[in-house]
Parts: C-alpha cells; structure tokens; sequence
C-alpha cells in the first residue's frame, strides 16, 4: 500500500508526537512551530549532556564526548564573563577552520546570552576586519591562520592552534580556558526564544555581506527541522520512523561550519540528536573515503560539488564505505546526473536534496527516497511547520506551474539583517521571506528551483534559466563541472555563454557541446560559446558558483 504524503505529516505530528506542532505569535505572525523543540540554544547545550560518553566531536586523532564539550563549553562561557565582561547580546565573533574549538567557542557563547558571529574563514583581512566592525564584536576568537589577518585590530583575541607569536594582546585558548572542572555550570544569562543569538554573513556575492540575525527560538526549531525530515524519509519509504530514531547517526561533514549548512543542517542537529560529527582540516575527497571507512561514517552531508567528486575520486573502492547509509546535499542546485551516479556507485543508499538558506537558518524543503527517485530535478516539499508560495513582481501568489519569486515562511525564518532596515524591510514582507529564487511548485506541491533571479540570462525576449542548461551539460560523459552566464549582445541584449570543466584526460570541443544539447535545449538555449578550463570552478563556501567572478574572468565585467 502506498503512502501519502499528508498521510505521513498527519502520523508525525499527531497530538502527543515527537513532532506535535502548536502555534505561536512570532513578530506579529501566528505561525506553526515544533512544540517539543528546545526553546533556546542553552537548552539544547544542556540536554546534549544527557548523552554523556557518546563521542560528539571526531577530528584527525581527537575525541571529545558531549560530557566533555559541555564542561569545556561552560567554563569558556564563565571566562567570557569574568574575563572580558561580556553580557546579554554582545557579540563574539568565530573565525577559524573546522576545528573542535569551533564548537566549543559557538557552545560558549551562546550559553552566555551573546550573539555569535561566525566569520567566514576564506575572507582576506580587510574582509574580516569588516565583519568584526559591523558586527560591533566584544571579543574575537580564531585559529592562528586568521589572528595573522586581523593582528591589526583592537577587539581582544583568544588564538587556537597557534604556529607563531601571538598578536599583541591576544590570549592563547587553553591559557583562558584554564581549569576545566566536573561541576562547571553555565553562567547565568536570561535568555529567550525571541532574543538574538547568531550574525551569519550572506556570502556577498554582490555587494558587501548582510548579517542574517537568528534568534533562539530560530536555533532550537533548525535540528528539529531536520530531524522530522530524515523521519518523514523513512515513512515515505514505508519504512517504521521508530527504526531509524535508534540508529545513532555518524556525519562527515564536508562544509564549513561558518556556513549554515554545517552549522544547523548538521552540528546542532548531530547535537541534537546524540550523533557523532567527523570534522576535516579541509575537504578533501581521498581523505574522505578513509574517513568513511576509519570512523563508520553513515551520512556524507555537503554540497553536490562534495559527493560529485567523491563519486569521481580514483581511489573510490579501494576503501570499505559499507557504513555510509546516505548522502546528502543542498546549497547549490544538484544536477539529475548526480542522483544517476549515486544510484550507480553506492547502491541502496539514499541520496537527499535539501534547500534552505542563511535567511532560514538552514533546511526547509527537502527531497529524499522514493520521491527523489519520482522527482531528481525537485527540491521536494516544504517541511511541516514551512510554508511556501510562488509571488509574481508584485508579491501576488501564483497558480501551480508558473514561475516566479520563492516566499517562505515559518519559525525557522531569521529576524531580518543586523543593522540594514531597508535590506529587512525588502526582503521580510508581512512574515514572508522573499528568497530571490525562482521557483514553481507544482501541483502535488513539489517545489522547483528555477534559477537565481539574476542569474537569468534573457534573449532577445526569452527567458534562459541558466540552472536548466547546466543540467544539461552536466549530461555530456566529459564534463566534471559547469557554469551558464549571459554574455552581454547589442541585437538581443544576451546570449548564452558556458564555462566548463572537462573531466582529467578527457576531450570535447564546443562544436561537440553544441551538438550534444541541441537535441535536449531550444536553439535559444544552447550556449554560443564555451570557456574551457582546467582549474575548478570558483564557489563560495555554501558551494555557490560565483559567476560574478567568472564573468569579470570571461568577460571582463
């Protein structure tokens, strides 16, 4: 017998389920919540210690338990307090890699009441500097990499993983830390759903970054989100969600922590959930495989870009990955291609989609099992407490299939941008995020990304969605990696451009491109000329392709 959809919904939330769901007055707006979901980050922090000798965190030869994060993260948070006098909504600032320290900073000083700002780690130090700036932040707290680049600044530094002399004034992470007792206890700070507790900085790929401002109650909501959908999955399948919430989940994860989707698609979710996360210095495919088979990894979570090349690594089966149960990405649009290879190379594993964004603290649609198999070129379908709708120009909502702007809302939308009003009153309209996406839904309620809004390229009239022709180049058995801009023409305003990457030792010319797509795209579609190149794609840390760069590369604009 097949399930339905709603029939699944109706069995997770049903009255005195996990997944129950109340409504709330949120800015004005009643919204559906997770009535079971902690109500602030301290909660979640404090009900992670009932997990006590589990390893939470995995990274190169070291281990540490929730006991021990949670002893580690309180006594930061006291010496925040004591030491550098920070109090209820200052902010801290985190840069650095993907480093337990990370963590505990992120633990620490949420548990304070303080708002926490991860700063991106790829940023140059005048991009950093600007972070700490706007963010107006008390205390910085970064690897060695990061304390070279912001030396010149005068906010007090606590340094991790230090190589050389330490910025003047700064502080060495283990010397503040100090003793770490059995009985420490968080400080004390009033703290609740609606007060701020993270400043995440959009990636800017036009103009200076935004800082997205999350509360609480948007952080306690995020691992809930996440975990109704790995159940619904289940159910779908026709499977028994009670057989899957006792299998302890381990995560390598392949993406930055400052981005959301390591953040909140997976560390406060694995935290959430009792499971354990494996950290890297940086993403490395061949590593990741003797990763996979020395911890029994059970779920790869990143971009496409990460499972793409994972699947394309030489080394892939020489190692024993018969631990990994699925692999799951989002972030960027997954080309359909990527679910075949999956399907091909690891079968019997579930390959997940999801969508989400800065602006809604991670996952809100997602698309896994049978229905991703029904439907690869789909994001899936909003979570329980998300809503959805497709606006025109306008903001009036449109019938199912027509394309237009994606407008979410739901408890897991942030609070606006700090410090930008204007930005907040644009894009937060009467309690719906206006996403900058292009979208259809159709009529079973599956949501489609169409493109980017200003990634479209329009020719002579007609609207070419550059995520549809990267899809179809990622077809071609040559071609590793893609990315579709417009090329600016004086007859029909654009046309079609492609840069390419083809797979090692492989051939292909743009005449053979051409051929190839034009059994599968309009004439208007098929890109009239092609970029080849050896290096790999630019992307943001989200794994974005950041085609403002390659089209001042290609283009010179």
């Amino acid at each position: 017998m097949t399930v339905t959809h709603d029939q699944v919904q109706a069995q997770l939330t049903g009255p005195g389920q996990l997944f129950e769901m109340d409504e709330v007055e949120i800015r004005g707006n009643k919204l559906r919540t997770w009535k079971h979901a902690p109500t602030t980050f301290r909660a979640l922090l404090e009900n992670s210690r009932f997990h006590g000798d589990n390893v939470f965190l995995v990274y190169e030869d070291q281990r540490i338990t929730y006991e021990e994060h949670f002893r580690r993260a309180a006594t930061l948070s006291r010496r925040l307090v004591e030491d550098f006098g920070v109090t209820k909504g200052d902010r801290v600032a985190i840069a650095m890699r993907n480093y337990p320290e990370w963590v505990i900073a992120f633990s620490a000083t949420l548990a304070a009441g303080a708002v926490a700002v991860p700063l991106n780690a790829w940023w140059t130090t005048p991009e950093l500097e600007y972070g700490v700036t706007d963010s107006g932040a008390k205390v910085v707290i970064v690897d060695g990499e990061r304390a070279e680049r912001l030396r010149e600044i005068s906010v007090p530094m606590v340094v991790t993983r230090s190589a050389g002399e330490l910025p003047p004034g700064a502080r060495e992470f283990d010397e503040v830390l100090g003793e770490v007792r059995a009985d420490v206890t968080l400080p004390a700070a009033e703290v609740g759903p609606e007060d701020p507790a993270t400043i995440f900085y959009t990636s800017g790929t036009t103009g200076r970054p935004k800082g997205a401002l999350g509360s609480h109650r948007n952080l306690g909501q995020s691992p809930m989100t996440v975990a109704y959908a790995l159940l619904r999955s289940v159910a779908m399948a026709g499977k028994d969600p009670a057989s899957a919430a006792g299998t302890r989940r381990i995560t390598l994860l392949t993406v930055p922590l400052f981005h959301v989707t390591g953040c909140f698609a997976v560390m406060t979710a694995t935290m959430f959930t009792g499971g354990g996360l494996v950290l890297m210095y940086k993403w490395d495919p061949g590593q990741a495989l003797q990763l996979i088979e020395r911890e029994k990894v059970t779920i790869l979570t990143g971009v496409p870009t990460n499972a793409w090349q994972l699947l394309s690594h030489p080394d892939f089966g020489k190692y024993d990955i018969s631990s990994l149960g699925g692999v799951s990405y989002g972030g960027a649009p997954a080309p359909p291609k990527l679910l075949e290879r999956i399907n091909d190379q690891l079968p019997q594993r579930q390959a997940s989609n999801g969508y989400g964004m800065t602006e809604t603290t991670a996952l809100a649609i997602y698309n896994s099992g049978p229905t991703y198999a029904a439907k690869p070129d789909s994001i899936g379908l909003p979570l329980a407490v998300c809503d959805v709708r497709i606006s025109d120009p306008l903001g009036r909502e449109l019938p199912a299939g027509e394309v237009g702007e994606l407008c979410m809302r739901g408890p897991n939308v942030i609070m606006g941008y700090w410090n930008r009003p204007e930005a907040t009153a644009e894009t937060f309209v009467d309690g719906w995020l206006h996403t900058g996406d292009l979208a259809r839904i159709d009529e079973e309620g599956f949501v489609y990304i169409v493109d980017r809004a200003k990634d479209m390229v329009i020719r002579g009239g007609e609207n070419v969605y550059c995520a549809e022709v990267e899809a179809a180049l990622f077809e071609h058995p040559a071609i590793d990696d893609a990315a579709v801009i417009g090329i600016p023409d004086d007859e029909l305003g654009e046309q079609v451009g492609a840069v390419v990457r083809l797979k090692p030792g492989v051939q292909a010319t743009a005449e053979e491109l051409r051929e190839f797509l034009s059994g599968v795209l309009a004439p208007f579609k098929i890109p009239v000329r092609y970029w080849f190149r050896e290096a790999e794609l630019p992307r943001n840390p989200g794994g974005k392709i950041l085609k403002t760069h390659l089209r001042k590369e290609t283009l010179g604009l």
